[in-house]
């Protein structure tokens, strides 16, 4: 089960309009370099307030952290839940996955790192990681976390590489063990669809 979370200003249909998500995904499992899996690419937002915003949104921490804290209420309680009985999937910690992209890479990496015991497998695409809540992850140590991948990635042209290095070495400094990959590009499409072709594959083969 892989959450897969788009950016701001964007929607749901963002993972799949722009970036060909299912064809990527299709392509890999079809060819046999990535495991069968879901995909739930949800609507981003706690708080829609926070998206008619605008950028505006984001000079206000207290905006930032309002809309992530809600947005992951949404996640645990209602759009899991919802899957989960749905559809005929996996409801064990080793068989999920969120990753996603700008906002969506701070909504990942916040919600994955603060419920590693509902998420195996966490990622970041050009994450807006200098809005991360630190503080919340103060008690996460390697052995708490257990993470089969943790999974950081940033364009090396993207004004957010400086954040998200900074944050790589946070999350080094607590001894978390984190892949950390830098690709030529900006903060655009490109560089998010490279980011998971290379990502998707390594989910869920990892087995202890």
């Amino acid at each position: 089960m892989l959450y897969l979370l788009h950016g701001f200003s964007d929607d749901s249909y963002g993972w799949t309009a722009v970036g060909k998500a299912n064809f990527i995904l299709d392509a890999l499992i079809s060819e046999g370099k990535a495991k069968p899996m879901v995909a739930v690419m949800p609507l981003g937002y706690g708080d829609l307030s926070f998206l008619r915003g605008g950028f505006a949104s984001w000079a206000t921490p207290q905006a930032v952290a309002h809309n992530v804290d809600l947005f992951e209420q949404a996640v645990l309680n209602e759009i899991m839940p919802r899957v989960e009985s749905e559809y005929h999937v996996s409801k064990k910690r080793e068989d999920r996955a969120i990753v996603g992209l700008s906002m969506g890479g701070l909504e990942s990496l916040t919600i994955g790192l603060r419920h590693t015991d509902k998420f195996a497998y966490v990622g970041g695409l050009s994450s807006s990681a200098a809005n991360i809540d630190r503080a919340s992850l103060a008690n996460l140590t390697p052995k708490s976390a257990d993470l089969r991948m943790l999974w950081i990635a940033c364009g090396t042209e993207d004004r957010l590489i400086a954040p998200n290095r900074d944050f790589i070495s946070f999350l080094k400094s607590k001894q978390l063990p984190v892949t950390a990959v830098e690709t030529p590009g900006s903060h655009n499409w490109t560089v998010w669809r490279d980011n998971l072709i290379h990502f998707a594959p390594l989910l869920f083969q990892t087995a202890r």
